[in-house]
Formats: structure tokens, C-alpha cells, sequence
């Protein structure tokens, strides 16, 4: 998640107010100072600009390019057109499994991507799924890549229920071999989603990289001021519990960049059981899984094939 943009864009105006005229050049402590206060000189203008709680949009980097399609990785795909609750048309691609029919397949994973660019940019988490029998369905929030709309924190929420409601449907599936995966904001969207709507045929949730709160990632890149920005309204965190009984499983790079590995601790203590954490010892924010040659996608394969024949 490049939550990074957002520390830069305040703290580019931060050093254009502390710039003006008849000011001494700032310091790194003087930067320092004006994100830590809400409610100084750079606050002001800030809510200016974007409005109360204008922060939450900053979140999200959304482009409408395709970079690539599964066909780069040698895989058959279908383009899908949906609808979210409120009519916003989304779209997507299914993509069958590799060696099977989408019938035989093992299941059915629903891929939920991270912020930045659009789905085309995310195919490198999930294709290796599919190249294990695995059904792989990936799509674009409203905003984002092909979808309409724009970026909005409770539309993108429902945005992912839409697309488990568009696998439930299919007949050349089995619904009840449903499985959720999310990385990053992905990984916090589905958390609440599914917390809110629990899917039947629904049988893990994995998640990888997530964060548990809005407004601690917010702080962790811009101070107390980015936290002042944003609101934790449908923050993972609260909705992480409702997840049990599906089992749940939470992977974490311990070098990870972005989201500190702390957020992924915080959301599996406050997940209820079965739950299983995975935390890769070296992992990056993209890498978790593909690190030291993919050994915790191995593990992951074999957490799923356990729940699936259970």
C-alpha cells in the first residue's frame, strides 16, 4: 500500500509553509513539528484543502491503465463485468485452474489487490494459484483499472462483497469451495467485508501484509497529523473477530516496508479461532509469500488442502 504518497504530499506542503517568506529554512526537526500537531498552521491548511476527514481519499492510488492480462503467465482468462450494490459496474477476470477443469478444480479464490494501479499490476500474487488448481477470480474496486466510480472506503467494501456474490452464482463452479485472499488493502478490505457479510461457502480467509487501522497507518507515515485526517470507520480491526468460525490465516513478512508487522500481530490476536499466523522471516510488503523460493506459498497450499478435505 503506498501509504508513502501521503507522507510526501504533507510533508511537500509542510516545507512550503515553513518556506514563506521571511522564515528560516526548515530543519528536519521543524518537519517533525508540523506533522506531530493537528492543530497547527499546516493542519489548517490541510483541512483546507481536502476537508475533514478529506484525508481518507488520500489513501488510495488508483490507475485506469492494463499493464498486462494472466495471458503473460500462459494462463486462460474471462473478462467478467458486475455490478456493486449500489450499481457501480465493476470489472474483473476468472481464471480457471491451469490443470483442471473450473469444476474440478480445488477451489475457488477470490483475489483482493493492493492499493496502487489497477488488477493488471497485482496478477504476480495470485497466478501461482491458479498453476495449482486452484479457480482465481481478480477484479478492480470502483475507481480503479476498467471499474467505474471512484475511490470511496465504504463502496470499495462493498465492492468485495460484490464479487463474492458473482462467484456464489456461477454455474461452473462450486460454490461452497470459496476461498478469500487479500494482500495489503486488500487484505483489510475483505477483513471487514466479510466481517460484516459472511459468505456461505466460504472455508478460509487469508491475508497478507494487511493493516488493522486507518488511523495507525496514517500515523506511522505522517505524525499525528496524517492520524487527525483520517477516521478508522470500518477499521479491520473491529470486524477482524466476526470472521470465526472460517478459518483464517494471516501472513506477514517480518521486514515489511509498509505495513509494519505489528498491524498483522494486532489482527490475528484479536481474531478468534481457528486462526494461523505465518510470519516470514525476511518478507517484504510484496514478497511474504515468494520469499526464500516460495516456501510459504507451499505452506499455504498445504493450510488450504488441509481445510478443503476437512
Amino acid at each position: 500500500m503506498n501509504f508513502r504518497i501521503f507522507a510526501c504530499w504533507l510533508s511537500s506542503l509542510a516545507f512550503l509553509l515553513a518556506a514563506e517568506p521571511g522564515r528560516s529554512p526548515i530543519s528536519a526537526d521543524d518537519l517533525s513539528a508540523l506533522l506531530h500537531d493537528p492543530n497547527g498552521d499546516l493542519a489548517r491548511v490541510v483541512e483546507g484543502a481536502v476537508g475533514k476527514n478529506g484525508g481518507n481519499q488520500l489513501f488510495y492510488f488508483p490507475t485506469r491503465d492494463e499493464p498486462t492480462t494472466p495471458a503473460a503467465w500462459g494462463l486462460k482468462f474471462e473478462s467478467i463485468d458486475f455490478k456493486s450494490a449500489d450499481g457501480t459496474k465493476l470489472h474483473g477476470w476468472f481464471i480457471p485452474a491451469k490443470h483442471k477443469s473450473a469444476a474440478s478444480a480445488k477451489g475457488t479464490v477470490v483475489f483482493s489487490h493492493g492499493n496502487a494501479g489497477s488488477m493488471g499490476h497485482h496478477l504476480g500474487f495470485c497466478t501461482w494459484l491458479a498453476e495449482a488448481n486452484f479457480n482465481v477470480m481478480i477484479y478492480d474496486y470502483r475507481g480503479f483499472g476498467k471499474s467505474d466510480g471512484s475511490v470511496d472506503r465504504r463502496g470499495m467494501i462493498d465492492d468485495v462483497k460484490a464479487a463474492f456474490a458473482l462467484m456464489r452464482q456461477r454455474k461452473d463452479i462450486d460454490p461452497n469451495r470459496l476461498i478469500s485472499y487479500g494482500h495489503s488493502l486488500g487484505g483489510a478490505q475483505s477483513v471487514t467485508a466479510l466481517g460484516e457479510a459472511p459468505v456461505k461457502g466460504l472455508r478460509a480467509i487469508v491475508i497478507d501484509g494487511a493493516f488493522a487501522s486507518y488511523q495507525a497507518m496514517a500515523r506511522i507515515v505522517a505524525g499525528q497529523l496524517g492520524a487527525s485526517l483520517v477516521t478508522d470507520e470500518l477499521a479491520p480491526k473491529d470486524f477482524v473477530k466476526k470472521l470465526a468460525p472460517v478459518p483464517l490465516l494471516v501472513v506477514h513478512g517480518s521486514s515489511d516496508e509498509v505495513v509494519p508487522v505489528s498491524q498483522g500481530h494486532q489482527l490475528f490476536e484479536a481474531a478468534g479461532e481457528p486462526k494461523t499466523l505465518f510470519e516470514v522471516k525476511g518478507g517484504r510488503h510484496g514478497t511474504a509469500l515468494s520469499h526464500d523460493d516460495g516456501a510459504h506459498r507451499r505452506k499455504m497450499i498445504t493450510w488450504l488442502d488441509g481445510i478443503l478435505k476437512g
